[in-house]
Parts: C-alpha cells; sequence; structure tokens
C-alpha cells in the first residue's frame, strides 16, 4: 500500500494538468459550454477526456501541482483552453450576431423570448438561428472536432512551456471577423427591408391618405421573413466555412507555437 500512493500521486498530477485545460475549453465551447448543460457533465467530460489525453501529454511529474509554479502552470493550461474554446465560439456568436441585426431590420426585434441556452432572452430569430447553427455544428461532428485541436494543443502548446502571446494576439484580432461575417450575410436583408421602405416613402407622397406604420411595417415585415427564407439556405454553408476558417487560424498558431 505504501508503494501504491505514490504511484497513485503521481497518475493524478499527470491527470491534472489535461483536465484543467479541457475542463477551460469545455467552459467556453459552443453548445457544450452553454448555461443550460450542467457543470457536474462539463467535470464528467472533461475528466473522461483528460483520461484519453493523457498519453499525449508530456510528463511534467516535476511540477508540484500545489506550489506556486504549479498554480500558474494551472492558469496557463485554462487560459489555453479558454482560447481554444472561444475560437471555436465565434463562429457561432457570427451567428447569433446576424440574427440580432435580421431581427432589428424586419421589425421582430420586439418578439423577446427567453433563451434556455444563454440563461437570457433574446429575439426569436436568433433562437432559430442558434437551433441551426447547434445542428450544423454537430453535423460536422464538431464534439470530435473539438477533441483533435485540444489533442493537438499538447503538441503545440506543451504544459509547462509558458504563454504564447502571438497566438493570443491573433485571436484577439480575429474577433472583427465575427462583425464582418455576419455582415455579409445581413446585408441583403438588411438592403431589401431599406428598399420597401424607400418605396414606402415614395408612396406616402402618392397617396397620402395611407397609414405608413401600420401599413408599412406588415409589409416590412412579410418581406424581410421571405427574405430571411431564402438566406436561411446558405447558413450552414456559412458556417461550415467559418469553422474552417477557425481551423486555419488555430493550426497557424500551433504551428507558430511548435516553431517558437
Amino acid at each position: 500500500m505504501e508503494g501504491l500512493f505514490p504511484t497513485m500521486l503521481a497518475t493524478l498530477t499527470a491527470l491534472w494538468w489535461p483536465f484543467c485545460r479541457v475542463m477551460a475549453m469545455l467552459s467556453a465551447a459552443p453548445v457544450i459550454g452553454e448555461a443550460s448543460v450542467p457543470v457536474t457533465v462539463k467535470v464528467l467530460l472533461s475528466l473522461v477526456l483528460a483520461v484519453i489525453l493523457m498519453p499525449t501529454v508530456h510528463p511534467v511529474t516535476a511540477i508540484d501541482p500545489m506550489s506556486a509554479h504549479g498554480i500558474v502552470v494551472a492558469v496557463e493550461q485554462a487560459i489555453i483552453g479558454g482560447v481554444l474554446g472561444l475560437a471555436f465560439h465565434l463562429s457561432m456568436s457570427a451567428i447569433l450576431v446576424l440574427g440580432f441585426l435580421v431581427s432589428s431590420q424586419i421589425g421582430l426585434s420586439m418578439a423577446v423570448m427567453n433563451d434556455p441556452l444563454n440563461g437570457s432572452s433574446s429575439d426569436v430569430i436568433s433562437s432559430l438561428l442558434s437551433i441551426l447553427s447547434i445542428l450544423a455544428f454537430f453535423s460536422m461532428d464538431g464534439h470530435l472536432v473539438l477533441t483533435g485541436v485540444v489533442g493537438a494543443s499538447f503538441q503545440a502548446w506543451p504544459v509547462g512551456g509558458g504563454l504564447n502571446y502571438l497566438a493570443l494576439q491573433t485571436l484577439v484580432y480575429n474577433v472583427a471577423w465575427v462583425f464582418s461575417a455576419a455582415l455579409l450575410l445581413a446585408i441583403p436583408v438588411a438592403f431589401a427591408t431599406l428598399v420597401v421602405q424607400v418605396g414606402f416613402g415614395f408612396l406616402t407622397r402618392v397617396a397620402p391618405s395611407l397609414n405608413l406604420f401600420s401599413l408599412g411595417f406588415s409589409v416590412i415585415t412579410l418581406f424581410g421573413v421571405f427574405m430571411l427564407s431564402q438566406v436561411v439556405t446558405f447558413v450552414p454553408a456559412h458556417y461550415l466555412r467559418m469553422t474552417n476558417r477557425i481551423l486555419e487560424m488555430l493550426q497557424g498558431m500551433m504551428v507558430g507555437g511548435t516553431h517558437g
């Protein structure tokens, strides 16, 4: 029994480092990191993945988890995992921004409903697009992609190797890409509704007796829903392209981390 305790302690120490990184990644990842997923489920998934990824982690038995150096290394693992999860969350955020832009243009931003995924209220279109992006996430085996990325991260950024601040800066610069990607999808709906509003403006000049607010609001909403039905068919393919760009960005970050 006395000889078994040091072995168990070394195993738990080796398990602690991948657990910290995987837990941080799952907390920031799309779908799995939502507030609707219980914390116990995230902890169990992180523990299972940590056991699976233990062979890919370089032995770091020299680092004591209870020491000051061990706490710093644990924080580094949490930051790296959070960056990986946040990177995949960018593509999901672009779809949500698209929903807010479209709903505000066609007048459905007033129809607010409770969002169980985020624990807050959101408009109907954002909720529908969120469900569509979740289906696209699992259809492309996004959970397996997350596992593969976090496994490859241990080769690029080994435990105890420090943080790559250039990689973190690259992620920050790509946050602006989220708004540009959402704007590209929202431009057709926004332009179409603008044309309808301008047309109703000229119509009221010809026939002032028409009530622009009551009649125009209904027509703009119907026309916006029609345009949304045409745009939503391209959302899954656009989501896949955004995810591929995220993977290319992470690959470049990992190559830079390996060379560094």
